[in-house]
């Protein structure tokens, strides 16, 4: 066995009892359960979900497929619409009735959602404000118009309107393995989102411009199915315009009629190019399927030219998208049109961009591009994008869509642009076109859980913008950065896990705080390698799946190798800060020529009083009564030593004292252990954790030399005390300052507590040579001479 030094700390006794001293010292520290499992609140595994993480055996999901042929009637900004839907039912239960998502109610005062929030009568008032109120008091002609519903044998069917939701009764039940097929006309008058900013905003609708034209974009535009799921039956949460989409994946065949001279971009692939472009567009979009540079396949002075000649003749665009679990679509005769493709292991991906003369200096440069870096780098991060086509179209806003998604980006008037401008499109290009892969195909429920996809994505944008640019000006993802959402008043905080439509801090909680956890998880927790690959197990196994936060959860730990049920605990269910504190250092060095106190001696001992229990407890009382019981020592008198006779009074108490050896535990050092020890440093540290969030504690030596070491101790170290931690560092040089979390890694919300620059002159303690000390045969005599006579 090799030998070990033993330090004796003359004002802290022994270095070894340290922690235990520590734990004496604050008991009870530990009622918070910080490192506690996650438990019940986790829902329990079973046939459909494992608790690895991963889809079970018995997983399932709905299917619906759409067939739409719509009409654009740009002078009455009405859209006209035609669908045929096919249902199909893979869950083991029967349905009586399906529930679709009428979205576009949003914007009816009358079927919206109602879901109100305070306000107070202000001092001042603008006009805007009070037509806001007049206006919510009657009908504003907007929402859907159904006009027909019927099976396929045309037979109608009976519905109820529960405000952006549909009811729809079946005409038999829908058995598992079955499918149902009813077809809609409905209409609808679009909406200018101009005019519905002061009602939180319309995403779908159009935006007119001084020229006289409009630029559309049709989004949640069709009557469409709600998600039925095995972990909550019917998605039943109402459309507010916060909480997005819950929807099932199926194919989409789309016939939408426009004006002739409109540019039509869309989720999927256009099936008649060959009758909607001219001969020198088709001619471009050859070009552009092998260009290295985007290739116009319409120009700005082409667009120009259509906005100043309004046709109107009108032309259908079909497109077709498989696998997607939505379809949006943007029409304009206003568009220029650039593309280029980028390969994604040996698939070629056209990436487009779609936008007005406005965002022209900006989009022209940066955003088809933007839009190719953002396919490869998430492909890089999660999985391969699987879809034919990315297109970002400069709508000033930011939402997301299958292979399609809108995004700010718009130059003065002179065509100079702030560098805020270009960096808010490159922001909002890379993380609207990087929704894609969460949560078009990675498909969480976005109206129950906005940080699965938001979260999420909002951590992939920030590797994104790292490799765009190092010095992007990134605001979600690094740590330093929510800080000032971390140190809000609890009043103002949710966790993370709060549903989409509770949350105060919207852009903070769903978006940032997750991001940050994520990064840190991957910077600081696990590290590059062991996130990475459990981050791309997640998407590998979710891609066209519905995962829930709890499948998240357990393939990252599962996949990673660790239990990180403390970090969601913290993270993602609490709302405490970070805030570890550095309360005081000590400085030590060893007395290497000190010489032990204690040495081998002889010492007087009796022979102790028997080990018997003070009290006769019930269960032995009874056990004594109880017939049946036979007690070994009973059924095996060999078991029946001294010390059953001593302990029953069969022998007697002998009071006589016994010399016994007792041996020193230590010794001098010798010259080796002088040499060693002798310029060593001893630093004792210790933290408080202020915020209440337990992290990994992180340390910047700075040393008299000028150099500098980072020491990591990871967060279990808080696990018997989630309070109070006391560590003790032996270092071969002296320190002059010390400073946690110097990359600001852990989002640390005070840096004041974090730094000693003043190291205080070194006490000393001593230090000696462990022994190997054979111990004594035993202390009884009284017991050997009892085994002697043969007892």
């Amino acid at each position: 066995m090799k030998k070990a030094a033993l330090l004796l700390l003359t004002s802290l006794s022994l270095l070894t009892g340290v922690l235990a001293q520590n734990i004496q010292n604050n008991p009870g520290s530990n009622h918070g359960n910080k490192f506690e499992q996650l438990g019940t609140i986790l829902p329990t595994s079973n046939e459909y979900r494992t608790a690895s993480g991963a889809p079970g055996p018995k997983y399932w999901q709905q299917r619906v497929d759409y067939d739409i042929k719509c009409e654009l009637d740009e002078v009455n900004n009405k859209l006209t619409g035609s669908e045929t839907i096919t249902y199909y039912n893979n869950s083991p239960d029967v349905l009586t009735y399906l529930w679709l998502q009428m979205d576009e109610n949003q914007h009816s005062t009358v079927n919206n959602a109602n879901y109100q929030s305070s306000n107070s009568m202000p001092r001042q008032a603008t006009d805007n404000m009070l037509n806001n109120l007049e206006e919510r008091r009657s009908d504003n002609g907007y929402g859907f118009n159904i006009t027909k519903m019927v099976d396929m044998t045309g037979k109608p069917l009976k519905s109820i309107l529960n405000k952006t939701m549909l009811r729809v009764e079946l005409p038999t039940a829908l058995k598992p393995g079955q499918k149902f097929v009813f077809k809609i006309d409905w209409n609808y008058k679009l909406a200018n989102r101009g005019d519905f900013m002061r009602f939180g905003g319309a995403r779908g609708g159009y935006e007119s411009f001084d020229d006289g034209n409009n630029a559309y974009t049709i989004t949640q535009w069709y009557p469409r199915l709600c998600k039925y799921s095995d972990d909550q039956g019917w998605q039943n949460h109402q459309f507010t315009g916060r909480g997005e989409f819950a929807l099932s994946f199926g194919n989409f065949k789309v016939q939408m009629t426009v004006p002739a001279d409109h540019i039509v971009g869309s989720t999927g692939e256009c099936l008649n190019y060959a009758q909607t472009m001219t001969p020198t567009q088709k001619a471009r979009w050859a070009k552009a399927q092998t260009a290295k540079e985007p290739v116009e396949i319409v120009t700005l002075e082409e667009a120009k030219a259509a906005s100043a000649k309004k046709s109107t003749a009108k032309k259908t665009w079909i497109y077709k998208a498989d696998d997607v679990r939505d379809f949006a679509w943007t029409s304009s005769r206003r568009f220029v049109w650039d593309a280029m493709p980028v390969t994604v292991e040996n698939k070629k991906v056209m990436c487009m961009s779609f936008y007005g003369e406005e965002a022209y200096p900006i989009y022209n440069r940066l955003s088809t591009k933007a839009v190719a870096h953002t396919i490869k780098t998430y492909s890089d991060f999660s999985i391969p994008y699987p879809y034919p086509t990315a297109q970002s179209v400069e709508g000033n806003q930011g939402m997301e869509y299958p292979m399609i998604c809108f995004n700010p980006g718009r130059a003065q008037k002179d065509g100079s642009y702030t560098e805020s401008s270009r960096n808010a499109a490159i922001f909002v290009i890379i993380h609207e076109v990087g929704h894609n892969f969460f949560p078009m195909i990675v498909n969480s429920d976005e109206r129950q859980w906005s940080w699965m996809d938001e979260g999420l994505n909002s951590y992939l944008q920030y590797l994104a913008q790292e490799l765009w640019d190092n010095t992007f000006p990134s605001t979600e993802g690094a740590p330093w950065t929510i800080t000032n959402y971390m140190k809000l008043p609890k009043d103002q905080l949710e966790p993370i896990m709060t549903n989409s439509e509770n949350i105060i801090n919207f852009g903070a909680n769903a978006y940032d705080k997750p991001a940050t956890a994520l990064n840190i998880l991957r910077e600081t927790i696990l590290g590059r390698e062991l996130f990475d690959y459990a981050f791309r197990e997640y998407a590998r196994r979710w891609a066209f799946k519905s995962p829930t936060p709890a499948d998240f959860f357990r393939t990252i730990e599962d996949a990673s190798g660790e239990d990180l049920d403390w970090f969601w605990r913290g993270w993602f269910y609490g709302t405490d800060p970070v805030d570890i504190s550095l309360d005081s250092v000590k400085y030590a060095k060893p007395d290497v020529n000190a010489v032990p106190a204690f040495r081998d001696t002889t010492v007087m001992r009796k022979l102790p009083k028997p080990m018997v229990n003070e009290f006769d407890d019930l269960s032995k009382r009874r056990n004594r009564e109880d017939k049946n019981i036979v007690f070994e020592t009973d059924r095996d008198t060999t078991l029946r030593d001294f010390y059953w006779r001593y302990d029953r009074g069969l022998e007697p108490y002998d009071s006589t004292s016994y010399p016994v050896q007792v041996a020193s535990g230590v010794e001098e050092l010798d010259e080796a252990g002088k040499k060693k020890y002798a310029d060593k440093h001893f630093y004792e540290l210790s933290f408080s954790n202020k915020g209440g969030l337990v992290m990994p504690i992180i340390i910047e030596w700075t040393y008299k030399d000028g150099s500098k070491e980072v020491e990591r101790i990871p967060a279990q170290v808080w696990r018997a005390n989630e309070k109070k931690v006391v560590k003790t560092f032996m270092k071969d040089r002296e320190v002059a300052s010390i400073k946690l979390d110097p990359y600001r890694e852990t989002a640390d919300i005070d840096e004041s507590n974090n730094s000693w620059n003043e190291i205080p002159q070194p006490s000393k303690f001593q230090l000696f040579k462990q022994r190997n000390v054979k111990q004594p045969d035993g202390i009884n005599p009284m017991q050997k001479a009892a085994e002697k006579k043969g007892f």
